[in-house]
C-alpha cells in the first residue's frame, strides 16, 4: 500500500468515526442516517467503519439533516463530549428543579396581583389545595391551567419559561438564531465578516450612550470634517 493510499484509508476511517460520534450525539440510528441521505443501511454502514468514505454532498446533507456544524467532520473534538452535560441526561433532576422554580414564580405573581387562593379558584377553577401543591412545587401544573393562572395574573406565559438554566440558554440561542436570519442578506454578509468587527463593536458602544453624549460625539465628528 503507497502512502496516498494509507492516507486515503486513515481520513475514511477517521470520517467513519466522525459520522458515528455525530449521529450518537444526535441520538440517531443508523437507519435514519442512511434514509435521510438516499443510501441503503449497508452503504451507510460501510461509511461508519471506514471501509468507505462518503461523499461531500451526503456529508453536507448529512449535517444540515443532524443540525451540526459541517466543520465536524473536518474537526478533532467529540461532539459526544461536549454533550456530557445534556440537559436530558438529568431529565427527572431538571424537571423537578424547575417544577419548583415556577412555584415561586406562580406565587410572587399571585401576590402582585393581589390575588387570594380563593380568588384564583373563581378565575381559574384551580382549588386551594391544587394551587397550595403548584406553588410549593410538589406537583407539576398542566400548561392549560398554568396559562390560566398567567392570565388570572396578568403575566405572559414567557413569565414562566426558563431563562438561565439549559432550555433557557438554548431557546435565547434559538432566538438570536431566528432575529439574524430575518436581516436583509447583505447586513448578515457584513456581520459575518471578521473585518467588520470593529465596526460592529463601536455600534455597541454608541447605542449605550445617551441622547446628549451622542449629538457631542457627532458635533466633534463634524468640525474634524470641517
Amino acid at each position: 500500500m503507497n502512502a496516498s493510499s494509507l492516507a486515503y484509508n486513515l481520513r475514511a476511517k477517521k470520517i467513519g468515526v466522525l459520522l458515528v460520534d455525530a449521529r450518537t450525539a444526535q441520538r440517531r440510528s443508523l437507519a435514519e442516517c442512511a434514509a435521510a441521505i438516499g443510501v441503503s443501511e449497508d452503504v451507510y454502514g460501510a461509511y461508519e467503519n471506514g471501509s468507505h468514505a462518503p461523499t461531500l454532498p451526503e456529508v453536507e446533507l448529512l449535517a444540515y439533516y443532524l443540525n451540526i456544524p459541517i466543520d465536524h467532520f473536518w474537526g478533532r473534538s467529540s461532539m459526544t463530549e461536549s454533550k456530557k452535560d445534556d440537559p436530558l441526561t438529568h431529565a427527572p433532576r431538571l424537571i423537578h428543579i424547575r417544577q419548583r422554580m415556577i412555584g415561586a414564580l406562580i406565587r410572587q405573581a399571585r401576590t402582585t396581583a393581589n390575588l387570594s387562593p380563593k380568588e384564583v379558584f373563581e378565575r381559574t377553577g384551580i382549588s386551594e389545595e391544587a394551587l397550595r401543591a403548584f406553588e410549593l412545587g410538589e406537583k407539576g401544573i398542566p400548561v392549560p391551567e398554568l396559562e390560566g393562572l398567567a392570565t388570572a395574573t396578568g403575566k405572559p406565559i414567557e413569565y414562566f419559561m426558563d431563562e438561565r438554566g439549559p432550555v433557557g440558554s438554548w431557546r435565547t440561542q434559538q432566538l438570536a438564531i431566528q432575529k439574524f436570519s430575518e436581516l436583509p442578506a447583505e447586513l448578515q454578509d457584513f456581520v459575518c465578516q471578521s473585518v467588520n468587527r470593529p465596526y460592529i463593536e463601536l455600534a455597541m458602544k454608541l447605542s449605550e450612550l445617551s441622547v446628549e453624549k451622542l449629538r457631542a460625539v457627532a458635533e466633534g465628528l463634524l468640525e474634524i470634517t470641517y
